[in-house]
């Protein structure tokens, strides 16, 4: 059994005899177990393109490039607007990220240059509007996971 699937079982066991039973002294020499962590596997150029290829149109390559080449995470990702990329410095500014704090990651040339794209097809169908999202969803008004 995983540590992690352990660790879950355990904390359903502890509600359920603290709360339901009213009996915390019964798993009161029950501790969670330690979780290593692990590096994540990093992706070669070969499988990063195949993988940014098959996202299908410009925008979702776009919003996937991102995600993966920055290292933002999902809500990070669809909470941009196109003033966030700042070219010059290559970084993007990511506004009220995880636990409600800002920060800054930087942007690949390659990753500039699929975003420098899909700006240019979106503004051509008029999906991105001016001050709006830089990944909207079916309307532009919203967010892509609104």
């Amino acid at each position: 059994m995983r540590e992690a699937h352990l660790n879950a079982t355990l904390t359903g066991l502890r509600f359920f005899f603290e709360t339901t039973l009213d009996r915390p002294e019964t798993l009161k020499k029950v501790r969670h177990v330690y979780e290593p962590r692990k590096l994540p596997e990093i992706l070669s150029l070969d499988e990063v393109t195949r993988l940014l290829q098959a996202a299908g149109s410009l925008k979702y390559q776009a919003a996937l490039g991102v995600a993966y080449g920055a290292g933002l995470r999902a809500n990070e990702v669809v909470h941009l607007k196109a003033v966030d990329i700042d070219s010059e410095r290559m970084i993007i500014r990511v506004d009220q990220g995880k636990g409600q704090r800002d920060r800054q990651a930087m942007v690949s040339p390659t990753l500039l240059t699929i975003l420098r794209a899909w700006w240019r097809e979106g503004r051509k169908q008029r999906q991105l509007l001016p001050g709006g999202w830089l990944f909207p969803g079916q309307n532009p008004i919203n967010s892509l996971f609104c």
